[in-house]
This record gives structure tokens, C-alpha cells and sequence, in this order.
């Protein structure tokens, strides 16, 4: 997909290794963002981990279940606007995870703020759990950009259309009650437990048919696969017409500045 940002160099083995913690609880992977101070915004260094550690829960037979966080305060901020999220991996697209074909389930646990391409990542799992203060936004058209990374196509299949629509052209957010209700958020916690809430669920995955349950991914995913493809293509298009545009340069401009952005239409 069409870059918003130059290219940059490789991140270091250390810069990927601070980025993502993996456990293995049993036959489930839970995967940490770890990078809080910037809200876990992906970076180059946080899409090349998340597309190892996601890999992982693919190749390994033992793993039959992965759980996504951010931890208990926040799950993504979306992209690093500062140097933006690195290349597309081959498997995982996007962040490492946004056009990956897994056969293996993957259960979101959002806490705190899921905006941009965090909303995006989740809309990539499988299921989705969430704690009460939760909030899950796509703040693009503020900046002159556009939702790259799966919203598109995929806010309309998890929201009621003209919600995901409103979502998607004023970058208001939605709570987690109101994603609850709408079905976007699968099953709602206390704060704080939505990481807990979905190992136990990812653990009820694991203890099923290893056979079924990737036999019903693949299903599902080849169910939407020729709209995706167009998905795919009609996002390309609409980052094709922002990169071209002033309201782009006015729009990045303005967040830095910590300023309104002032847009001129062309």
C-alpha cells in the first residue's frame, strides 16, 4: 500500500525487542504492546514486532489462540505521526497485522484509547473485549488523512454503516458502552480486566477442536476475501488522492504545532 511517510532505516534488535512482550499461557500467546509512553503508537520498530510475534501464533502448532493488548491503560494510539509505522511486512501488510491471513484466532483486550490504526488493529481480530472506559475513534479526516489500515471497509461490516460512516467523517469516537451495544465489543469489563476477561476467553478457544476452529477461520476469511481485495483497492485510491492534496501538508503541520488545522480544499 501507498507510504504517507519517506522511507527509514531498519529498527535496531533492541528497538524491536523493547516493543512487544510475549507470554505463553498454555496453548495461548498473549502479546503486549509495550511502548505506553507514546500510548503504544506504531513505529517501525512496533510493526516488526508485532509481525513476529503474530508469526509466531500461526507457525507454532501449540498455539491454538492469541490475545492482543496494550496493557491495562491503553491499547494503540495508531500510527507514530512523528516517523510513521515502517514498511508493510509480506504477511501481516499494515503494522504487521492489518492484512495478515491468520489461522489462528486473535482476541483484542482494549483498555483506555483505541484511535486510527489502534481501531484498526482490533477491527483486524478476531473478537473483541473491552473494559468500560474504553474508546475507539478514527481521527484521520482531522488531519487531513484517511483510514488506511482496514477501516473503510471494515468499520461497515462491525458498526451499523451510517455509525461507522459518522466515525469515519467527523473522527468523533464512540465509548465502549455505545461499541458494546452496537456489537462492536464482543464482551465488556471493569476497567482494568479486559486483558484478563480475554485470556480466559482465548482459553475456551484453545480447549476446542484445534481442527474446527482454524477450519472455521479460513472459512470466514475466504467469505470476505473478494471484498476485502476490493477494500484493499479502494483504500489505495483514496490515500492516492491524500498524498496529492494540500489539506494533507496543512493537516500533519497543524498537529505538530498543537494548533487547529486551518484545511484549503485542494
Amino acid at each position: 500500500m501507498t507510504s504517507l511517510w519517506p522511507e527509514t532505516p531498519p529498527p535496531t534488535a533492541e528497538e524491536v525487542a523493547a516493543r512487544v512482550r510475549t507470554e505463553r499461557r498454555g496453548h495461548v500467546l498473549v502479546v503486549r504492546m509495550a511502548r505506553t509512553d507514546k500510548r503504544n503508537a506504531v513505529d517501525a520498530a512496533m510493526t516488526t514486532a508485532l509481525d513476529r510475534a503474530l508469526d509466531t501464533l500461526d507457525d507454532d502448532p501449540e498455539l491454538r489462540c492469541g490475545v492482543l493488548t496494550g496493557g491495562p491503560e491503553v491499547f494503540c494510539a495508531g500510527t507514530d505521526i512523528a516517523v510513521g509505522p515502517g514498511a508493510p511486512t509480506p504477511r501481516g501488510g499494515n503494522y504487521g497485522v492489518v492484512a495478515r491471513r491468520r489461522t489462528t484466532p486473535l482476541v483484542a483486550a482494549v483498555e483506555g484509547i483505541a484511535f486510527g490504526g489502534g481501531f484498526e488493529i482490533a477491527l483486524a481480530c478476531d473478537v473483541l473485549v473491552a473494559g468500560r472506559t474504553a474508546r475507539f475513534g478514527l481521527p484521520e479526516v482531522g488531519l487531513g488523512l484517511v483510514a488506511n489500515c482496514g477501516a473503510l471497509f471494515r468499520g461497515p461490516r462491525a458498526l451499523p454503516p451510517v455509525v461507522a460512516r459518522q466515525m469515519l467523517l467527523t473522527g468523533d469516537p464512540i465509548d465502549a458502552e455505545r461499541a458494546h451495544a452496537l456489537g462492536l465489543v464482543g464482551d465488556l469489563t471493569a476497567p482494568g480486566q479486559a486483558e484478563e476477561h480475554a485470556l480466559a476467553l482465548a482459553e475456551r478457544i484453545a480447549a476446542r477442536s484445534p481442527v474446527a476452529v482454524a477450519a472455521t477461520l479460513t472459512a470466514l476469511d475466504a467469505a470476505l476475501q473478494d471484498a476485502d481485495a476490493q477494500g484493499w483497492a479502494d483504500t489505495e485510491a483514496a490515500v492516492a488522492r491524500v498524498l496529492a492534496s494540500e489539506d494533507r501538508v496543512e493537516g500533519v503541520a497543524a498537529f505538530f504545532a498543537k494548533r487547529p488545522p486551518v484545511f484549503p480544499g485542494r
